[in-house]
């Protein structure tokens, strides 16, 4: 029986758009001719799967059948929710539709994430297929390449050929993540793998009042070619759980598929700007070079309300002492160590660290060493000009 990858699909895009009453959900951005839903169905086209079922909301379904034409998947399922209701519920509802057997693997992937070295994480879902019953759960874990506080980590015993998952820790302060890094903690990609047996089995043991206002929001939606149209009434009475919360921290019967690639959500604009830089090269045009008596700029992408761009800043080079009316900026330090200035505070700088910009802050980049600085920027706002720079102190005398 092939498997049936389930695309949770509903998130908004907050975390990227904090200030901005218009945000871009994080999985339809153009990042240059793709999206991380894009790329999601890209992954699904193997033939270890089953046609796709996509779980999200009345917003979000424009964009997600252009997607489903651009990379021609013809058959697949939409279940919309009526409300959010986080992705225990989510879960649940999408493995309750018709056509999906007790016995059918179903893979949860988040529409949101960007997956390299895809080979190597479908033959990890091949290999572990076999060990599926109708009580345990698989969830992803991912090497981590550094300590972060952005994501949770979850830490195994070996047993019987399998990673047992013992302990889940949620998202801890970095010098914890040190620790657990040390214990070999994965990071919780979210990622899980899972009999739609197991799944209801453990609902009905742990969330009955989930299983029972799902099933009756599924038996009740309303079916039009292929989507499902959940019962808002039904579906509303559900709380708003985690599947992590629901589930995982309450069952005992977790492996861990433990990989080693390149992984992110893209969660954050340090996460982007590092793919960037990854994938600079993709990006790079001469012609969008610009030279500046500190040093240089290349303007590598140009999405919707964001510009990235790499600054290379001489020895000895400093910027202007500038603000901005229409934009904030994040930097990203890739090499060097730059002196910031952010409203009169001085921050010493490294590479791997990055700086939020308010929008109207004073600000300066500055290389005291002898060495070149570089980082990776993003511009955000509705007017990213060279124009929306107003100089306070210059020391090639551009200042107003």
């Amino acid at each position: 029986m092939k498997i049936r990858p389930v695309i949770l699909c509903g998130g908004a895009g907050t975390r990227l758009w904090p200030n901005s009453k218009k945000h871009q959900a994080k999985q339809f951005i153009d990042f240059g001719g793709w999206t991380l839903f894009g790329k999601t169905l890209e992954r699904i086209k193997s033939p270890l799967f089953d046609y796709p079922i996509i779980s999200t909301n009345l917003k979000y379904i424009k964009d997600i059948k252009k997607n489903l034409i651009k990379y021609k998947i013809k058959k697949y399922k939409i279940v919309l929710e009526p409300v959010k209701k986080n992705t225990g519920p989510a879960i649940l509802s999408s493995a309750l539709i018709k056509d999906i057997p007790d016995k059918q693997p179903l893979l949860f992937l988040s529409a949101d994430h960007l997956i390299e070295k895809v080979h190597r994480f479908n033959s990890e879902i091949k290999k572990n297929k076999k060990f599926l019953n109708d009580n345990n759960i698989f969830i992803f874990g991912i090497k981590p390449n550094s300590p972060s506080d952005q994501f949770g980590y979850f830490i195994t015993k070996r047993r019987k050929k399998l990673n047992t998952v013992y302990k889940f820790l949620e998202k801890p302060s970095k010098s914890k993540a040190k620790i657990i890094i040390k214990k070999g903690g994965y990071w919780n990609s979210g990622i899980f793998f899972i009999r739609k047996d197991s799944l209801l089995n453990n609902f009905k043991k742990y969330q009955k009042n989930i299983y029972k206002n799902s099933l009756i929001a599924v038996t009740k939606s309303k079916i039009s070619n292929t989507t499902y149209f959940l019962n808002k009434r039904a579906f509303n009475k559900n709380p708003s759980k985690s599947f992590d919360y629901a589930i995982l921290e309450k069952t005992k019967n977790i492996n861990a598929i433990k990989l080693n690639i390149p992984w992110s959500d893209l969660g954050s604009w340090k996460e982007i700007l590092i793919m960037f830089y990854r994938k600079k090269s993709e990006y790079f045009k001469k012609k969008n070079i610009y030279h500046r008596p500190w040093g240089s700029y290349v303007n590598l992408y140009s999405g919707n309300n964001f510009l990235i761009k790499e600054l290379i800043v001489n020895p000895k080079g400093i910027l202007s002492l500038q603000k901005h009316f229409f934009r904030s900026e994040h930097w990203f330090v890739t090499k060097g160590y730059p002196k910031i200035t952010i409203n009169k505070k001085f921050f010493p700088s490294k590479p791997y660290e990055s700086i939020y910009i308010p929008k109207g802050a004073i600000h300066r980049i500055q290389n005291s060493g002898n060495k070149v600085v570089k980082l990776m920027e993003v511009q955000l706002g509705s007017t990213l000009k060279e124009t929306d720079i107003v100089r306070y102190e210059d020391v090639y005398g551009r200042a107003r």
